[in-house]
Order: structure tokens, then C-alpha cells, then sequence
């Protein structure tokens, strides 16, 4: 193993290991990592994807056995954000030809999505107390308005992720405490990885067709990535969130403010 992959296998495992120690913060490291190693940012997009695609992939086995997802509420996301994905795709195969366009647009849309993730990481606990005190109030939605707005809520999801490889965690987590304030944290982070899989795994197969691909990194990235999970989700609550997030939150509204600038 030469001393790039070694790199990058090094990045798969710091990666992995804050993913598990966390729950968060996979795409919204692992893309800007990419770039800051060389990689274009197209490719690093779409390698991005089908790494979060495989790594959530078990992740699903394991909520889903212990009957942690609501399935109706991810096919209502998956409604909205694999066609929105689809159409995602055929836009940036517009402009697949202009490399520059290309990479243009999507360091654009991962400094916007990075601020937002950074923003959602830091205000998570506010916004989840906000959402548990107002869940009783005479606001909430008819079955039909919520199933509109989960589906709204995927539409965005899936443009973003789709263009980025980020939001589906952070962004896609507190969405649905906004929208299912009754839902209990282990369901709704299930329900946020079930929902997460189908899209990214589409999202990167259209990057893989068209060519924003690299299957060797992609593999040193899982090579180093799965142990990363494993010793990280030994560590969980080992380290305050209080420290963890707010360090997260930092460090991705530098490097958003640094692709935007």
C-alpha cells in the first residue's frame, strides 16, 4: 500500500471512528477530506455516496431487527427524494461535459450544505427541545399535510445529497424532529439510516454512470472506515456531546466558509 492510500485508508478510519462515536458527521467530513487530499470534487462526490450507502447499509439490518424504523415514514421520504435524485443526476449530466461547471457547482452546494449541517449539528439539542415542548400544541398537522411535508422534506434531501453526498444525517435528523416530535430518538435515527441507504446507493450509481467514480478509493476508505465504526460505538458517550458537537459544528463552518470563499 503506497502512502495516498495509506492516507486514505487513515481518513476512511477517522472518519468511521467519529461517525460511531457521534452518529454524525460521515459525508459532511468524508467529501471535504476528499478535496482537501486532490480529489475531484465530482468524483469525491460519488465515491462519497456509495461509501455511505454500504456502511449505513448494516446499520438498517440492525435497527431493523430490532423493529426500530418506521417504514411508512421512509417511504414517504423515498417518494420524495429518489425522483428528486433522479432529476438531480440528469441536471449535473447536462453539465457533465463542462468539467469546471461542474465542479463550480457542486463546491457551491457543498459550502451551503456543510453550513447548514454545521448549523443543525450546533442547535440539534435546541431544536429538539423546541419540537418536544410545542408537540401538543393545536398546530399540529393532518395526516394527509404531514405526509405532503415528509415528502417535501425528501424532494430536498435528495437534491442535496444527491449534489453533495451530505444532509441526509444531521439536516434529515432534525427534520424529522420538526415534523415527528412524538417519535422516539432510536426510531427516528433508524427511520434517518433506512431512508438514507436507498438514496444515496441511487445517487451513486448515477455518479458511477457517469464517471464520478473511483472503486479502489472507495475500497481503502471501507478498509479503514469499518473498524473506525467499530471502535468508535465503544466510545459512545465516553466523550460529552457538549465537547463533540460544538468542535464538529466549528470545524465544518470553516471548511464550508472556505469552499464558499
Amino acid at each position: 500500500m503506497d502512502v495516498g492510500s495509506f492516507g486514505f485508508t487513515i481518513a476512511g478510519l477517522v472518519v468511521g471512528f467519529i461517525v460511531g462515536m457521534t452518529g454524525v458527521g460521515g459525508g459532511s467530513l468524508m467529501t471535504p477530506i476528499l478535496l482537501w487530499f486532490g480529489v475531484n470534487p465530482a468524483t469525491a462526490v460519488g465515491t462519497d455516496l456509495l461509501y455511505a450507502a454500504i456502511t449505513k447499509a448494516s446499520g438498517v439490518w440492525v435497527h431493523g431487527r430490532n423493529k426500530n424504523i418506521d417504514w411508512k415514514i421512509t417511504g414517504w421520504l423515498s417518494l420524495g427524494s429518489v425522483p428528486a435524485a433522479a432529476l438531480t443526476l440528469w441536471f449535473l449530466s447536462t453539465l457533465h461535459a463542462d468539467t469546471s461547471a461542474l465542479n463550480a457547482v457542486i463546491k457551491q452546494g457543498l459550502a451551503v450544505v456543510l453550513i447548514l449541517t454545521a448549523l443543525a449539528i450546533l442547535f440539534k439539542s435546541r431544536l429538539q427541545a423546541f419540537a418536544n415542548r410545542h408537540a401538543g400544541d393545536h398546530y399540529h398537522l393532518s395526516d394527509r399535510n404531514l405526509n405532503i411535508l415528509t415528502v417535501l422534506t425528501g424532494v430536498v434531501l435528495g437534491v442535496m445529497v444527491t449534489l453533495t453526498s451530505i444532509g441526509a444525517g444531521a439536516l434529515g435528523t432534525v427534520a424529522l424532529f420538526l415534523l415527528y416530535p412524538f417519535l422516539v430518538t432510536r426510531r427516528l435515527v433508524g427511520t434517518e439510516i433506512a431512508h438514507a441507504v436507498p438514496l444515496t446507493l441511487v445517487a451513486g450509481l448515477g455518479h458511477a454512470g457517469m464517471g464520478n467514480m473511483d472503486w479502489s478509493l472507495l475500497g481503502y476508505l471501507l478498509l479503514g472506515s469499518l473498524p473506525g465504526i467499530y471502535l468508535g460505538s465503544h466510545l459512545t458517550g465516553r466523550i460529552s456531546d457538549s465537547v463533540l458537537r460544538p468542535c464538529l459544528a466549528a470545524m465544518l463552518l470553516m471548511i464550508g466558509y472556505k469552499l464558499a470563499f
